[in-house]
């Protein structure tokens, strides 16, 4: 393997130095601050990566696909929305949307309601959960298998696959990379399979699902083609369970750390829509998104080549004082609020509509339902992900209230 290509893959899946210990990873923010006041454009060498931390930097590289391309390395075989340039990202999008509109996002909110419900009624006798386990991974999990048509005993698998294709390696050792990667590549093919047996299903019996909607979506008469297809089954199932699940659990997290928080939303219910989206500037689910510079540019002063990994830290840039007053308070009902949180640019989270109802009616109906949230005594491990924000677990224990 060639040196950059070897630079490429550690810069996706090899925490900074700086965030190489647990508890770090846990807090990162003072990390950041540090990193985007001293060296807001820096070369590592060890991952072989640009890292970019300022919000006007990094809003730069994202809204410019041209000289930023998605294509890097590390995905899942062959291409996706989040990989592709123009003018076949656009294409694709469009062919997409036509069976993900905000209105067949909008009519769900029902259906996770019930579903949000039925999880805690499991536990709020007992005075005590896992938000993670309980709720923020059940819950996506899902609405997104309903969504394709997933049977409801293979949910869990989804979840299996979902982890194995995030997860980052420790270590920057040849052997450590060499196992991830077939571990990936094992989930991947278990995924195309399964999918592939559904597509198969719907061709000759269709449903109300999105499966069957994207096998007749068609755009200037193109309809998608199969590989096309199962590709987005797959993105769709890892990237909406994570950030959906990272959602949830780091607004819960943000307001059993901050106790007056929870008090605050729960008496304006309108503040959940704003809590959300202050969660997704303050707490995250992604924290840096991956490019590969598509010629030489000059970002902060700092002349990148063609061919070398950029790196941008939106979870630096969403707490920059130049773009956020208060940067490192959060304020429930903060407006405006222009984080980066979903991304920005022509990859902008196409499930974000979706991602942000299922949290907002997640944390309403707790707010309702429990009071006193608190978290539960017990070490927090964070997702093993250098992109990803979020802890493996988080117990806590609350008062249901009548």
């Amino acid at each position: 393997m060639n040196a950059d290509k070897q630079a490429t893959r550690y810069a996706n899946i090899i925490f900074i130095k700086e965030l190489a210990r647990n508890d770090k990873q846990l807090f990162p923010f003072p990390i950041y601050r540090e990193l985007r006041e001293k060296t807001p454009v820096r070369f590592d060498e060890e991952r072989g990566s640009w890292d970019v931390f300022r919000y006007e930097d990094v809003h730069r590289i994202l809204k410019d696909p041209a000289t930023f391309s998605s294509r890097r390395g590390l995905e899942v075989r062959g291409e996706t929305l989040l990989t592709m340039d123009q003018p076949k990202h656009t294409h694709m999008r469009n062919l997409v949307n036509k069976a993900f509109t905000p209105k067949a996002i909008n009519d769900l909110a029902p259906r996770i309601t019930s579903i949000t419900n039925e999880l805690l009624d499991q536990v709020i006798k007992n005075g005590k959960m896992d938000v993670v386990h309980d709720l923020a991974t059940p819950l996506p999990v899902i609405v997104i298998a309903e969504l394709l048509g997933v049977p409801s005993k293979d949910r869990m698998l989804f979840k299996d696959w979902s982890d194995t294709m995030v997860k980052g390696v420790e270590g920057n050792s040849e052997e450590a990379f060499a196992q991830m990667v077939a571990e990936r590549d094992k989930a991947e093919k278990e995924l195309a399979e399964y999918f592939l047996t559904i597509l198969n299903e719907r061709r000759n019996k269709p449903e109300d699902d999105l499966v069957s909607a994207l096998l007749v979506a068609e755009i200037d008469g193109e309809k998608l083609q199969e590989q096309e297809i199962l590709r987005f089954c797959i993105l769709l199932l890892v990237a909406g369970n994570e950030t959906t699940t990272n959602l949830i659990t780091n607004a819960i997290r943000i307001m059993t750390e901050q106790p007056a928080i929870q008090d605050q939303v729960r008496q304006h219910p309108e503040f959940v829509k704003t809590t959300v989206e202050e969660t997704l500037r303050y707490y995250p689910p992604i924290v840096a998104i991956g490019r590969i510079a598509t010629q030489d540019v000059e970002i902060g002063g700092q002349l990148i080549r063609e061919g070398q990994q950029v790196v941008s830290w939106v979870g630096s840039a969403n707490r920059d004082p130049e773009k956020f007053e208060k940067p490192d308070t959060f304020l429930p009902d903060r407006k405006p609020n222009p984080h980066m949180g979903f991304g920005f640019g022509i990859h902008f989270c196409l499930g974000a509509p979706l991602a942000r109802l299922e949290a907002q009616i997640a944390l309403d109906i707790m707010l309702s339902r429990f009071s006193d949230m608190q978290l539960a005594k017990a070490p927090l491990t964070p997702i093993p992900s250098p992109f990803v924000f979020g802890v493996k677990t988080y117990p806590i224990t609350f008062t249901a209230r009548t």
